[in-house]
């Protein structure tokens, strides 16, 4: 795990300081070694920021050349095959065992595409070819490892975080407003957008090329190597038995674990004591003659606090667990430093306790493995199985009347749903036992007047729906995971959402979160959900064998858990991974939220109608309405935007 940087088509003569400083910049990513590489007759520069994890010798240094001298890479991530890749790699003179000098082996000898497909792993690639003078660069399959590129005043520019690029002196920084509306939306910028106008992030699965001689502005097209969308809907299903089903794969995940615990540093897990994270420990466990470092955080508000639950399983395992309660000062303390972790705006409040929870693995393990990517694989999000339900309910039911119910619906707020769902939640059916009952309610009010699939779902995934009207001179743009999901919509609703959360919210969200809250304090980490074979399996499987009928999701993901751990231990209403923001806002928060949301502030920043967000503002201060999630993403982008008023365009003043 690294970071990468670096540019071409530059005609200075400062070209290695530059890349230096873009290197500094994210040195936290790798801070046990550093190096710079240039050419200066095409304006090259190629910086690496070094995490050792795999030959921690000279050996493994990068940039690095191939052996033949052709090929110059600077690499980000783990290629966890690369000792069975080095078997067919045969008559080669290896200098080390770094995974980086295999991959620089296999495009000699299979070239870019192919090398490429023969990798298992997480990875963000620049590729410089001395021979046919161009430059590619590469993303892992599902977007573990993030990669921004674009154009700035006639360089082409290149890094593993924005921040980097902001080093480059004619760097300008435009806020896209079409970015900025997506984001109010979902809490993250979406593929393959960034905040600034001209910088992309590179498709997952994907490699673009291009050379000194393209114009100014050109944008490579990215080539699939992978797709997810394709495999999905190429995907034959299997006709295995449930027993069979199961058995595969334990295999493809036992194989997927074995695989990611290879490093030549201390290795632990995150476990939260939920399905996912529980099965990666019971599988390391299962290969480890030693009890494996497990991590965990907790939280004296019973309705955010799963380390009871984690401890139990961990107890259950043996392994060598440590938890850390969080007092509201350790998390509140983190906040400051999120828009330096996050150097694009992200709403999602779970950095919070991530980061934190990466900070207390850090302290014992350099590499951690997580349990993320089940919810998307195997079918663990409530909307999977309710989507479809509310769908045919309401599809038949005029649409004047579903504007009544949704407004009946919202006559209580949040809160009163939730005590309401406590009195008579001794008679409601096990899938409504749920911490979030009144959110759950208002969802289901803001979904009941949708005129098709598509429009359900976002509006199930949207935190703001006006967005336009929100962001002053916005128009919202279409994102890739919209695109790449649209051939399913006509098929089942269930697999239509998965796919969509799996090119966009398992991307845009999840692993973005994960990998900046971890690499803030370098620390890896490892998802072995997300082994693209582990994906393959689960796109050949049938829906009823990830959902079953009374909506339990990842059922065939519990299946080989229950072979572990006893299913007592782990059965228990989903959580999520959050932050008590509602009562923060209206106490410690409160001072620092009212100057961030000042009416004559955000009239004179330009960005946002303040009209909105005031009244929400209010209504969330009085207790009438819990607003903490659609005011955390204003606030987000408010702290931002502050931290990076240097890179940020002027704004246009509300009138």
């Amino acid at each position: 795990m690294c970071g990468i940087a670096g540019m071409m088509s530059y005609r200075g003569a400062d070209l290695s300081r530059i890349v230096s400083g873009m290197v500094k910049m994210i040195r936290y990513r790798g801070p046990d070694n550093s190096g710079v590489w240039c050419d200066a007759d095409y304006g090259l520069g190629l910086g690496h920021a070094r995490l050792s994890i795999l030959d921690l010798s000279p050996a493994g240094h990068q940039p690095m050349e191939s052996a033949s001298g052709r090929y110059v890479i600077v690499f980000n991530g783990e290629i966890y095959n690369h000792l069975e890749l080095r078997e067919q790699l045969t008559d080669l003179p290896w200098r080390g065992h770094s995974d980086t000098e295999t991959l620089l082996a296999a495009f000699e000898t299979w070239g870019v595409e192919k090398a490429l497909q023969a990798t298992v792993g997480m990875f963000a690639l620049a590729l410089w070819d001395r021979v046919e003078r161009r430059l590619v660069l590469a993303r892992d399959r599902i977007g573990e490892k993030p990669l921004y590129y674009g154009w700035s005043n006639g360089t082409f520019l290149f890094a593993s975080e924005l921040k980097a690029l902001e080093v480059y002196p004619d760097w300008h920084g435009e806020i896209d407003r079409g970015a900025l509306a997506l984001f109010m939306r979902y809490a993250y910028v979406p593929l393959p957008h960034s905040i600034y106008t001209g910088i992309r992030k590179l498709l997952p699965g994907t490699y673009a090329t291009i050379s000194p001689t393209c114009a100014a502005g050109y944008w490579p097209e990215p080539t699939p190597y992978w797709s997810a969308p394709a495999v999905a809907r190429q995907a034959g299903l299997c006709d295995w038995t449930d027993s069979m089903a199961a058995e595969e794969l334990d295999r493809l995940l036992s194989g997927a674990v074995k695989g990611q615990m290879v490093a030549d540093v201390p290795l632990g897990a995150l476990l939260s004591g939920g399905i996912d994270s529980s099965t990666v420990v019971a599988l390391m466990q299962a290969h480890s003659s030693r009890p494996v470092k497990t991590f965990t955080i907790g939280f004296r508000e019973d309705d955010y606090n799963e380390a009871p639950g984690a401890k139990a399983v961990a107890e259950h395992l043996g392994t060598d667990h440590t938890e850390f309660y969080v007092s509201p000062t350790d998390a509140l303390a983190v906040i400051p430093h999120l828009p330096s972790m996050y150097d694009e705006p992200f709403g999602d409040s779970s950095a919070i306790p991530t980061h934190l929870v990466a900070r207390l693995a850090k302290q014992q393990v350099t590499v951690a493995l997580s349990g993320d990517g089940g919810d998307e694989l195997f079918g663990g999000y409530n909307r999977y199985s309710w989507g479809s339900s509310i769908w045919r309910r309401i599809s038949r039911v005029p649409a004047r009347m579903r504007t009544m119910a949704a407004s009946a619906l919202t006559l209580l707020s949040p809160e009163q749903w939730d005590r309401c769902g406590k009195i008579l939640r001794p008679g409601l059916p096990a899938p409504l036992h749920m911490t979030t009952f009144g959110e759950k309610v208002h969802k289901l009010a803001a979904v009941l007047d949708s005129d098709s699939r598509t429009e359900l779902y976002r509006r199930l995934r949207s935190l703001q729906r006006e967005t336009v009207s929100l962001v002053i001179g916005a128009q919202e743009k279409p994102t890739w995971a919209d695109v790449q999901a649209q051939q399913l919509w006509d098929g089942d609703f269930s697999e239509a959402m998965m796919l969509h959360d799996l090119v966009g919210y398992l991307t845009d969200d999840i692993l973005a979160k994960v990998d900046r809250a971890a690499m803030a304090i370098s620390l890896e980490t490892r998802m072995p959900l997300l082994d693209h074979r582990v994906v393959e399996f689960s796109w050949s499987l049938p829906l009823s064998m990830k959902i079953k009928a009374e909506s339990q999701g990842k059922w065939l993901l519990r299946q080989v858990l229950y072979r572990y751990v006893p299913k007592h231990l782990v059965e228990r209403p989903k959580m999520g991974f959050g932050v008590p923001l509602d009562s923060w806002l209206r106490s410690s928060l409160r001072d620092w939220a009212e100057a961030l949301l000042e009416e004559s502030r955000l009239k004179r920043e330009g960005y946002f109608d303040p009209g909105p967000i005031r009244a929400k503002w209010q209504e969330h201060l009085s207790g009438r309405r819990n607003w903490q999630y659609w005011l955390w993403n204003v606030l987000m982008f408010q702290v931002w935007v502050n931290a990076h008023a240097r890179s940020a365009s002027p704004a246009v003043p509300y009138h």
